[in-house]
């Protein structure tokens, strides 16, 4: 068995006069889970809409378990799950109805899809809640419900769309959780996030800007070749009118904004303490602290990005 799950080379879609993924290269070993992460309208919808078949390449070529995106995605689309970021969920059905409907979507029926609702129920703690509305389910709850729809016939991988977009943060760990023993069982799963912290969890990345990749590799690796320059974080008051005179010193490569916090980005950053010290002091900005920290992945999209525009 081929060690990859996903190959893909130079992978091309334009619409029109519009690129939309630009010469793409990238693997996926089994039972990784590999995360996607770009803004709105950098090319991860399209990418994954040719993994599955659904719309064809203007160039390149892919395979999805060994498959062809264009010539075999009927087998493709029986060993993988989908879950999008609405969740593929039909409110104004049961619990138990979607799971009815989706295992008949799969091929799954009788014993075995009985054994595979047992476990789907377990597994997203809806015990009780076979008989309540899908529409009617927290957000939480709905998440695993859909992830639990997308895995009833036990694909061997997974294709999340922002699965975790608009539930609560305790939501969002627990099906992190459930990702990772999912991975620990063999499968394969691909998912595209907007939240760092949980592209900090994949064991392997790929930053997609304007249909073109701009980093790949495990959030280490990215960490250690993207972030050129020592990342320092500062705490002070109107952090607003700090970051417009930082920018104006011209010390820094990078000047952002992490929620009331600063960072900016410089080879030795750490020497120009002196120096922010005295252009915050000089506009009656307070500075309640500065110090270096280890860059995030944030920090190194931002200067990925900056690089590559």
């Amino acid at each position: 068995m081929n060690d990859y799950a996903v190959e893909v080379v130079n992978l091309t879609k334009t619409f029109d006069d519009f690129m939309a993924v630009d010469h793409i290269n990238f693997t996926i070993r089994r039972g990784q889970i590999f995360g996607f992460l770009g803004p709105n309208g950098a090319g991860k919808t399209t990418t994954i809409r040719m993994l599955l078949g659904l719309i064809t390449p203007t160039a390149g070529r892919a395979t999805v378990l060994g498959f062809d995106i264009i010539h075999q995605v009927g087998e493709i689309q029986q060993r993988i799950g989908y879950m999008s970021q609405r969740f593929s969920l039909y409110d104004d059905l049961t619990v138990a109805e979607n799971l009815n409907f989706f295992g008949g979507t799969y091929g799954v029926r009788r014993k075995r899809l009985q054994e595979r609702k047992a476990y789907v129920l377990a597994m997203a703690g809806l015990h009780g809640h076979e008989n309540e509305l899908a529409g009617n389910l927290s957000g939480g709850w709905r998440q695993r419900l859909a992830l639990g729809c997308a895995i009833l016939h036990e694909p061997e991988m997974i294709f999340l769309d922002e699965p975790t977009a608009g539930v609560d943060p305790i939501s969002r760990r627990e099906f992190w959780d459930l990702l990772y023993t999912l991975s620990d069982e063999g499968r394969t799963i691909f998912v595209t996030t907007h939240y760092m912290d949980e592209a900090e969890h994949c064991h392997r990345l790929a930053f997609i800007q304007r249909g073109c990749l701009v980093a790949l590799g495990s959030p280490e690796e990215i960490k250690l070749e993207k972030m050129h320059g020592q990342v320092m974080e500062i705490d002070c008051a109107a952090p607003e009118v700090a970051m417009g005179v930082l920018r104006k010193t011209g010390l820094f490569d990078e000047v952002s904004l992490y929620g009331a916090l600063i960072h900016v980005v410089a080879e030795g950053a750490e020497a120009h303490r002196p120096q922010v010290k005295a252009a915050l002091q000089e506009v009656g900005v307070e500075i309640r602290s500065m110090e270096s920290i280890a860059p995030s992945l944030e920090d190194v999209f931002i200067a990925a990005v900056k690089r590559e525009s």
